[in-house]
């Protein structure tokens, strides 16, 4: 029976492989980088390292099958992977001329992080992602909720997203679960205060 439960340590190659797996446009992306762990160092790996009591995974019989990490502070987060996070990784990948590669991509925003400027209101932010197994029967549902109410405790306002605007199935998920779109690429929800 599948279940909901809190991250443990030893899921993270588990998240590094469904980052990979899902990471084009909701598509498997290992035909897109060189380094199967590149996506993963930048949208997966930091987040349960900051806060692994914000990362969640849905675990079947067959293992991991999905995970949702994030941060309640987005501002903090970045502040974080400055201190924290980038300096290992961008001694394990120096920038080099570009290659045109999507590898070089990534390693550009190693170097160059793109600052996550919350939306006014919505300071933490998320990463989901669900292997086709577990897709369309409620565990992202179940994996959105869980984490809003873990900010709720916090006494965060809202949450917040950014989506690849080619993965519109993703889009038109996060907008039935009261997600509204402030850009074409970014969603904000607020979070309810507990009762």
């Amino acid at each position: 029976m599948p279940q909901l439960r809190a991250y443990r340590p030893g899921d993270l190659p588990a998240l590094y492989r469904i980052c990979l797996l899902t990471g084009d446009a909701g598509q498997d992306a290992s035909p897109v980088y060189r380094d199967p762990d590149l996506l993963a160092h930048v949208y997966c790996g930091p987040y349960p390292a900051a806060d692994p009591s914000l990362s969640l995974v849905v675990v079947d019989d067959d293992g991991v099958a999905g995970y949702l990490v994030g941060t309640a502070d987005s501002a903090a987060f970045a502040a974080w992977q400055d201190e924290h996070w980038w300096p290992a990784l961008r001694a394990r990948y120096p920038l080099r001329p570009d290659d045109g590669t999507a590898d070089h991509g990534l390693v550009e925003l190693l170097h160059h992080p793109p600052r996550d400027e919350a939306p006014e209101g919505y300071p933490a932010h998320l990463h989901i992602d669900l292997l086709p197994r577990r897709q369309g029967q409620g565990w992202g549902r179940r994996l959105i909720e869980t984490f809003a109410a873990a900010l709720a405790d916090r006494g965060v306002a809202g949450m917040h997203l950014r989506i690849d605007v080619r993965n519109t199935a993703a889009q038109a998920f996060y907008l039935r679960l009261g997600f509204t779109a402030l850009t074409d690429s970014v969603l904000v929800r607020p979070v309810s205060p507990r009762p």
